[in-house]
């Protein structure tokens, strides 16, 4: 199945997103507890995510493989512009069709670490549109992709104004982005006005709101820091008075009461960001209505 094939129905869909570990101990850990506890818990679908570079590609698709052709859960591969050519794209794509994997989540991706600015590869592409629409080019018509484009509810870091990002945004959906996936967010009103200025520049695609359940006061900070979230600071103060294990009982019930609001009003699913954990996606996912 593709992603589309997910949000045909009225019931809302419910996807994770892990990524490669870095040591074989990780990896381990990844293939024989957390991915069989995260699919007792009925996600539609799963995505693994590149390292910084694109550093762990292999593990990626080693990672999708696993979940969709060992455990038989539908698995999307991230793909980004970094340190790739057209050829190395190309080379990818065939790799994963390879696996029968037939979604990519498609970003232009971060610059590399040390970097301030994204310096397009030799060849290569500066911008999702870009990679969105190159997959689309070369791919066959009958077996096409299916494809996630990232959007962003309060503004990517780059993007001088809203406007800016919202026109960014209809530039990949109109090269072939199937859905949106929104980067983290902690205030739904940001998330709501979000989809308003989507709707309202003829943007039709689902916008599934990604959420990332709190761990611990200090990571969420350096997280929400990198990527220009707002922690609102009712919950900045539940953190800063809480322990280190009542943190993560702050971080459930924060993730409950926001996706359950999300849900009630009218959010076609949640992408949860589960770092890697599936313990305290249980209680959460018990939580939610109608799924």
């Amino acid at each position: 199945m593709r992603f589309l094939d997910y949000f045909s129905g009225d019931k809302p869909v419910i996807s994770f997103e892990i990524y490669p570990p870095q040591t074989p101990r990780g990896m381990r850990a990844l293939k024989t507890r957390v991915v069989p506890n995260l699919l007792k818990l009925n996600p539609s679908y799963m995505t693994v995510t590149y390292g910084a570079g694109g550093s762990t590609r292999a593990k990626t698709l080693e990672i999708a493989s696993l979940i969709q052709n060992e455990f038989g859960l539908t698995a999307a591969c991230h793909l980004t512009c970094v340190g790739s050519s057209r050829t190395d794209i190309d080379g990818i794509l065939q790799a994963i069709r390879a696996t029968d994997i037939r979604n990519i989540v498609a970003l232009r991706g971060d610059p590399p670490r040390g970097e301030d600015a994204f310096v397009p590869p030799r060849d290569g592409f500066a911008h999702g549109n870009e990679l969105v629409a190159h997959i689309r080019s070369i791919e066959p018509k009958e077996d096409a992709f299916g494809l996630a484009v990232a959007g962003y509810p309060e503004k990517h870091l780059e993007a001088p104004d809203f406007e800016t990002d919202i026109a960014n945004l209809k530039r990949k959906v109109e090269s072939g982005g199937d859905i949106v996936i929104t980067q983290l967010f902690y205030t739904n009103d940001h998330f709501f006005r979000f989809v308003d200025r989507v709707r309202a520049a003829n943007i039709t695609a689902p916008i599934v709101p990604g959420l990332m359940p709190i761990l611990s006061a200090g990571q969420i900070q350096r997280i929400a820091s990198l990527c220009g979230a707002e922690i609102p600071a009712a919950l900045q103060d539940q953190l800063n008075r809480a322990t280190e294990d009542d943190a993560v009982q702050v971080g459930i019930d924060q993730c409950i009461a926001q996706a359950t609001e999300l849900l009630g009003q009218g959010a076609p699913g949640i992408h949860f960001y589960v770092l890697n954990r599936s313990t305290h996606m249980r209680p959460i996912i018990k939580a939610l209505p109608s799924i």
